[in-house]
């Protein structure tokens, strides 16, 4: 089995972007199933549980202010005919964005799931008096005037698992997005720096700069199933279309209530009367035992219109469960767009 030990900063970087999380789930099922295993060092699982929280604000806030600013500019510059339209689309991908933004969450949760059942490996005593060492030599990753204590424990751990795959025939591999720190200066970045390089031997001991590469040069076939499997999932709806779905649903619950305001109308428990006598009638009478004959005559016109528009077979009667149920709807869509619980006011 192919043990893997992979930099914070690549948990990081996958974390933040939701196309990533075929290949988060790809590792996922992998170790599940046993065909590969990570080895966790404690920095990596401090280090990723501290900047977790910043990784998932920023997801969900780089590209809406990038946005905003862009819908600012439009509203201020962009001809008149021009600027409804654009407007509304950037509208949309800003709700896209939200809604994607919320996968980043999803992508931590796997993700700590992996540092938690991996392979904890604690920094000995050992390990720090090589990781001074290495200080004082100035060896990678402290080749670079900055704090490298961190990515030296990583070497120094990743060493004593090279060694110990070396002797017992089995396989290891190093995974980092930090090639300034861990890859050839001088050369391909894909290859290790000259100071580590005598830990990756090639059969037994790897160095990679992708996880996605190193998955892929080990289970090709899988990467491909579960990217299939993922871009199955369920897009979220385009606000244009929750705009447009509320707007029918307000519209059904509209044309009941003024069904049932006709009924009453036509049994005389409502009454259709001039303005002034409106007006007269007792307070509690003009909510509910007058109308005014002006505004019966708006509705009855905004009946016929929403007829035409949606038409009957749209408008029921509806059994209590069906009446229910578009109800419920339009009270979740209000609450998708903003409006608190059982907003139904139309």
């Amino acid at each position: 089995m192919l043990k893997i030990l992979v930099d914070t900063c690549v948990w990081l970087d996958l974390a933040k972007d939701y196309r990533q999380q075929s290949l988060i789930l790809a590792a996922k099922e992998l170790f599940d199933g046993q065909q590969i295993d990570f080895v966790v060092p404690d920095v990596v699982k401090a280090e990723f549980a501290r900047n977790k929280a910043r990784v998932a604000e920023d997801a969900r806030r780089s590209l809406q202010a990038h946005f905003r600013l862009v819908r600012e500019a439009v509203d201020r510059f962009a001809e008149d005919d021009y600027k409804t339209e654009t407007l509304n689309s950037l509208n949309e991908i800003d709700q896209r964005i939200a809604m994607k933004g919320e996968a980043v969450n999803k992508s931590i949760e796997w993700i700590e799931d992996l540092l938690a059942h991996g392979l904890s490996k604690a920094t000995t005593k050992a390990i720090k008096q090589r990781v001074t060492e290495r200080a004082i030599a100035g060896l990678a990753p402290y080749h670079r005037s900055k704090n490298s204590v961190g990515d030296a424990i990583l070497v120094e751990t990743y060493a004593d698992l090279a060694s110990a795959a070396k002797a017992k025939g089995q396989r290891v591999a190093f995974v980092s997005h930090n090639t300034r720190d861990f890859s050839d200066p001088n050369g391909d970045q894909r290859n290790p720096h000259p100071d580590i390089a005598e830990l990756f031997d090639g059969p037994h001991s790897t160095y990679w700069t992708s996880l996605g590469d190193l998955l892929k040069s080990e289970h090709a076939d899988y990467l491909e199933f579960v990217d299939e499997e993922l871009s199955w999932t369920d897009q979220p709806r385009r606000l244009s279309q929750i705009l447009e779905a509320a707007r029918l649903l307000g519209l059904q619950v509209w044309y009941n209530r003024h069904w049932n305001l006709r009924s009453q109308v036509e049994r005389g428990d409502t009454k259709v009367v001039t303005k002034p006598e409106w007006e007269a009638a007792e307070p509690r009478s003009r909510n509910n035992r007058v109308i005014i004959d002006s505004i019966w005559k708006g509705a009855l016109e905004a009946a016929r219109k929403t007829e035409e528009e949606v038409g009957l077979e749209n408008l029921g009667p509806w059994t209590d469960f069906e009446w229910g149920m578009v109800n419920g709807k339009l009270s979740a869509l209000r609450w998708v767009m903003g409006d608190d619980w059982d907003m139904l006011d139309t």
